[in-house]
């Protein structure tokens, strides 16, 4: 299993984008994170304190969704509020989606899907003051630990916050190790 988590270098929540990738890697799976520019990614933990800085593997305009069976998108409203107005980001959640392949958001990172018109239809969750944009862009919001919805031919895994996600981890483990 190849899985790529797609991040901005700013305010990314902190554990949204390390515990995801740590139980990936645990699981068995390569695991590449890419960002929207060639610099360090600086995550914040509640939105506000600084977290760790880490260095990303890649760029999201250098990766092609072909080399990767799973999509991981992290929250952080900073980071998701900018992610989902960048232009290569939303291409690859498109290819990803269009190819059939799972995609897992967690907190505010369902409003890339939300920008690129992919959860019409799909049943998810969120951080909850996204619902009212997922409502409004057709999709069906739930206020529950874990969604999966595999509507319109791909899978959709989503969790509402970072207290979330031992069940978002353990989706994602499912995954790797079906």
């Amino acid at each position: 299993m190849r899985a790529l988590v797609i991040t901005t270098n700013y305010g990314t929540e902190q554990d949204e984008l390390l515990s995801p990738a740590k139980a990936l890697k645990d699981a068995g799976a390569e695991v590449t994170i890419a960002t929207t520019e060639d610099a360090p990614i600086k995550t914040l933990v509640s939105d506000q304190d600084p977290g760790e800085t880490l260095t990303p593997d890649a760029a999201i305009g250098a990766v092609s969704h072909r080399d990767f069976d799973l999509l991981v998108v992290p929250g952080g409203t900073i980071n998701a509020d900018s992610l989902r107005l960048n232009e290569p980001a939303q291409e690859l959640v498109k290819a990803f989606a269009a190819d059939g392949k799972t995609i897992a958001a967690i907190c505010h990172g369902p409003w890339l899907l939300v920008e690129t018109g992919l959860v019409s239809g799909k049943q998810l969750t969120s951080y909850a003051s996204v619902a009212t944009d997922i409502r409004n862009a057709g999709g069906l919001w739930h206020d529950r630990e874990l969604v999966t919805c595999d509507h319109n031919g791909w899978t959709l895994i989503t969790s509402r916050s970072p207290q979330d996600l031992p069940a978002f981890n353990a989706a994602l483990t499912e995954l790797v190790q079906a």
